[in-house]
């Protein structure tokens, strides 16, 4: 059984090929077209997922989309028609691309496939929750999904039982969490939809100063952790930005220019909404497992992205244990909707649990050595106990290593095969990654790799948090790797299982027989602004464009003293084309 899930059109657009409850591969257009956060139809990323699968169109048995574009619609037509006329020049713009291609997706699927089988569509939510508890090592578990908006639902509670996704309840459009967190990301200057994690890192800087004002003004939160919010304060239901005068009038000035200052009310208004968050987020998950009896908890959706939020609910919240699978959002949804068709509707039984997030795209020694070649780039080619050595201690040496190995990662986070690293040790690689080699703003945080049996020695935590989404304190008597200690002490931790990922853990492992640390910096191998690298092109010219040290493809070494100068002119894919 081959099941092909598609998302897109909105952000993060992705496909998934599922075969018997198996995810085989799975991918984001945005690593395939260099355009981040793609949301076209994801023709580069299914190509790649029926490749993995070695089949064609035409071995498909279902074709599911992540909702149904329909509802969806009647939700932007009926809200335009509330807030006419101030909401005309959204509408005008809006629905020139909902005629042309929004509400086209079966013929697009038939047009670009060849593709004659059975199309299904899922909910929004329903897609969320299937990406979360079918695919989950859980027989029984409460489900959230908490995000900006689907069809009509902005955030849902439901069960999972076996095969079955109950959700019993929702929050609807226009009030929703995710996008109250993507109002403040607009208000602070940052891109909504793609930078809300830029107010998540932020948030630490501050003090909360504002959160009494906005659970007064804009929110009113119930102990079941529904809500509704102060619309006149927002513009996003009927207009093109997110807030209005009237929000910049309560915190005080307007809308951040994106390059402008950030000065201490931008950090309090960031620390303040980021703890209301957190707020209604743990009364949502205390509200479900007083309610429901799981001792299990299964999340997804944008808002599940939030590891500080994800963080309190593991301590705060009576469950025992937390399954969020990192592709989260929306780019999830494309597993889950095949989940939903396999299980759920064809009630195939559940054999496969999510065990990794190495799903894309891989590129044999031999292509790596074909590439290399073809463009005249100096290289050392090692065996694999000779380039773990030499990685190890090259980044004992403060040197900063691109490091491209295996299926690239699924979901926002580099994982330990698309990543850069450096010594956590060094407080001065913070600045040195931030400033000179993503080319990012210096209060981002960096997240530490973890040898999992090691993770409770340096952290407050004493589970797995394999795709970065917990954060945890550190000990205090572990604070020697001040480069992945946020300014509040916290960490967003990436524990490593040998079984998940032997390379990258046997690195570690080699760091840490050399150094006494098995603890490193890994943050995604891509610079502000671009998609993480996909290809060993990619690679090369993040590599060469930045001021990092060394770059580990396949069993190659490359050193920045070594190369060429880049000649930008040049079209590389013309020298050396690459799937």
């Amino acid at each position: 059984m081959n099941i092909l899930g598609i998302s897109c059109y909105y952000h993060d657009a992705a496909a998934s090929l599922m075969r018997d409850g198996e995810i085989v591969a799975a991918a984001q257009e945005e690593r395939f077209t260099r355009k981040k956060h793609d949301q076209e139809f994801p023709l580069h990323a299914i190509r790649y997922c029926l490749k993995a699968g070695g089949i064609r169109p035409h071995d498909l048995d279902y074709v599911g989309f992540y909702d149904k574009p329909l509802v969806k619609l009647e939700r932007m037509l009926y809200t335009y028609l509330a807030t006419f006329p101030k909401s005309f020049r959204s509408f005008h713009k809006a629905m020139p691309v909902w005629l042309r291609q929004k509400l086209w997706v079966k013929d697009r699927i038939r047009r670009e496939l060849d593709y004659q089988g059975e199309i299904l569509f899922g909910e929004h939510h329903q897609s969320h929750a299937a990406s979360a508890f079918l695919v989950s090592p859980f027989k029984e578990a409460a489900i959230l999904t908490v995000d900006g908006v689907g069809e009509w639902s902005t955030a849902t509670y439901g069960v999972g039982r076996d095969r079955q996704v109950d959700l019993f309840f929702e929050l609807r459009f226009p009030h929703s969490l995710g996008l109250l967190y993507s109002a403040f990301t607009y208000y602070l200057g940052f891109k909504v939809n793609s930078a809300e994690y830029k107010v998540m890192g932020l948030a630490p800087y501050g003090q909360p100063r504002y959160f009494d004002l906005i659970m007064k003004d804009l929110l009113d939160v119930k102990e079941d952790g529904s809500f509704k919010m102060n619309m006149k304060y927002f513009s996003y239901a009927h207009g093109l930005t997110m807030t209005n005068g009237r929000f910049s009038d309560l915190f005080g000035g307007p809308v951040r220019d994106p390059e402008g200052t950030l000065d201490q009310r931008h950090k309090d208004i960031a620390a303040s909404v980021q703890k209301a968050t957190e707020i209604v987020m743990l009364k949502m998950a205390n509200h479900l497992a007083r309610t429901t009896g799981q001792k299990n908890l299964c999340m997804a959706g944008g808002v599940a992205l939030n590891c500080v939020a994800n963080g309190r609910i593991l301590r705060e919240c009576p469950f025992e244990d937390i399954f969020i699978q990192p592709a989260a959002g929306d780019a999830g949804g494309a597993v889950g909707v095949a989940a939903y068709i396999q299980h759920t509707l064809l009630n195939a039984p559940r054999t496969h649990a999510w065990k990794h997030a190495y799903l894309g795209p891989e590129y044999t020694d031999q292509e790596i050595r074909e590439y290399l070649t073809a463009n005249g780039i100096a290289f050392r080619e090692c065996a694999r106990s000779e380039l773990l050595e030499r990685t190890a201690h090259l980044i004992d040496q403060q040197q900063v290593v691109g490091w491209f190995q295996g299926r690239m990662e699924f979901g926002p986070r580099a994982l330990g095969n698309r990543s850069i690293l450096a010594d956590a040790r060094n407080p001065k690689n913070k600045d040195t990654v931030n400033l000179k080699i993503k080319f990012r703003e210096s209060f981002r945080p960096f997240a530490p790799s973890v040898l999992l049996e090691r993770v409770n020695e340096y952290f407050d935590l004493d589970t797995p948090s394999p795709y970065m989404l917990l954060v945890a304190q550190v000990r205090p008597e572990k604070r020697v790797i001040p480069s992945v200690t946020h300014i509040d002490g916290s960490a967003r931790i990436q524990t490593i299982a040998r079984e998940e990922n032997s390379l990258y853990y046997d690195l570690i492992r080699e760091f840490d027989r050399l150094t006494g640390c098995p603890v490193i910096i890994n943050t995604s191998f891509n610079v502000r602004g671009e998609p993480i690298v996909c290809t060993p092109h990619d690679a090369y010219l993040c590599f060469m464009r930045t001021n990092m040290d060394h770059l580990v493809m396949g069993n190659f070494l490359l050193d920045k003293r070594q190369m060429k100068p880049l000649q930008e002119d040049v079209d590389w894919r013309d020298l050396f084309e690459l799937d």
